[in-house]
């Protein structure tokens, strides 16, 4: 009998359940399955999603394939009228130990009913699945899950249900556990980080976690946030900024786009202004702090003008580390109904997004010659910097360890040590 094969499409918060589920697959004792983790985020996700299946059911062929993940949430009988798919399981659904008992093999003989995807609206607690150590070098706590938020653009709520937190008391004993397993830096992830807590008693925000976890675990070293909407940050966030060297200075924000017009039909809660606010203050406070972000190319009703704007902010915010998005309607969105910008425009526009951040990554590197950086190591021969620059050694360092390394140049896209 042979252990499932796992896929993961999308982001960070996909990968760290598939670790969840690999670990409740294996206490239900299933073997012989195929689990596709899909993503909702664009058009083409699903598609990719399709293919996946697709190419898995060729190379694992008789085993069942079951789907989970946003994009089976969001649209269930796209997978299920698939040959090759034998089960269609929720976001919800996927988390819980009773649905991996009813998966294994016997049960999964002649089914009839194909997709378990219930209401994820209806959901009010968070995942409880939390494993200790989902990545080799660096551990992925998930704190939070689902949006409150309608942008006009996202499908994604209605993959991941409305926003719910993980109490900070299980976050810190969770991060103490991974801390004592060896773990040297831990990142805190969600769908929307920057609204934990508003489901919690008392109403505390994502700054009063990650002070609470810096004071109650001394001996973690080195502490990240992954993407936040930057509109949302609180006091005590910017005041961790300011004086917690272990809380890393990198921020990934969610800024979509830089065009006040865009933003508002979006539906984004901030304003270009506020962007270039937010990141003043956070590099006033931390003059180290290096800004990666979100930006969408080729939203509908953008015009030329509208991306200039776009393609300005990157350099108003000096933001470094660019995930340019072209825009793809997605089935369901406000935004699939607005009047759309042409395919060669859309490609275009996100080919200077990029080559904007190109040009951002470069002089990034090249500021760092000379510099020293405490590295954590994920291989014997590369590491990333407290900015999460990559970093190639020319010898073999300890994995797993953060090591002292001084810059000496700059090539593919990383620094040289």
């Amino acid at each position: 009998m042979n252990a499932p094969v796992f896929s993961t499409l999308g982001c960070r918060l996909n990968a760290y359940e598939t670790e969840a589920m690999k670990e409740l697959a294996q206490e239900a004792g299933l073997t012989n399955a195929v689990v596709v983790n899909t993503c909702a985020v664009t058009a083409e996700a699903v598609r990719k999603a399709k293919q996946e299946i697709r190419r898995l059911a060729r190379e694992n062929p008789g085993a069942p394939i079951l789907v989970t993940g946003c994009a089976a949430q969001t649209e269930p009988e796209t997978f299920a009228e698939m040959d090759e798919v034998t089960r269609v399981i929720g976001n919800h659904e996927k988390m819980q130990a009773d649905t991996w008992q009813s998966l294994r093999a016997p049960d999964l003989i002649g089914v009839t009913e194909k997709v378990m995807v219930d209401d994820i609206m209806s959901v009010k607690e968070t995942a409880g699945h939390l494993i200790d150590g989902f990545g080799r070098h660096r551990a992925y706590v998930q704190v939070q899950n689902g949006c409150d938020h309608r942008c006009t653009f996202c499908i994604i709520p209605f993959g991941r249900g409305n926003s719910r937190s993980v109490p900070a008391g299980v976050v810190v004993e969770q991060i103490k556990r991974l801390v004592g397993k060896g773990f040297n830096e831990v990142v805190l992830t969600g769908v929307d980080l920057t609204s934990w807590g508003s489901d919690l008693p008392g109403l505390p925000r994502l700054g009063d976690l990650v002070m609470r976890i810096l004071k109650l675990v001394p001996d973690l070293p080195r502490l990240r946030i992954s993407s936040i909407d930057s509109i949302e940050a609180d006091e005590n966030l910017m005041q961790a900024i300011a004086t917690e060297p272990r809380l890393m200075p990198h921020l990934h924000l969610s800024l979509q786009a830089g065009d006040d017009m865009i933003l508002k039909r979006m539906k984004r809660r901030h304003l270009r202004d506020d962007a270039i606010r937010f990141c003043e203050d956070a590099r006033r406070l931390r003059p180290d702090m290096i800004f990666g972000a979100d930006i969408i190319a080729g939203f509908p009703t953008e015009t030329e003008e509208m991306f200039a704007n776009s393609l300005k902010l990157v350099e108003d915010c000096g933001l470094t580390f660019l995930h340019v998005f072209p825009f793809s309607p997605r089935k369901g969105t406000p935004a699939a109904r607005m009047p759309q910008v042409r395919s060669p425009a859309i490609r275009d526009r996100a080919g200077r997004l990029r080559a904007a951040g190109e040009a951002q990554v470069a002089a990034h590197l090249a500021a760092q010659m000379g510099k020293t950086h405490q590295v954590l190591m994920e291989g014997p021969r590369r590491g990333r910097t407290e900015q999460f620059t990559e970093v190639d050694f020319t010898i073999d360092q300890p994995e797993g360890q953060i090591v002292t390394a001084r810059i000496t140049g700059a090539a593919n896209g990383r620094l040289i040590a």
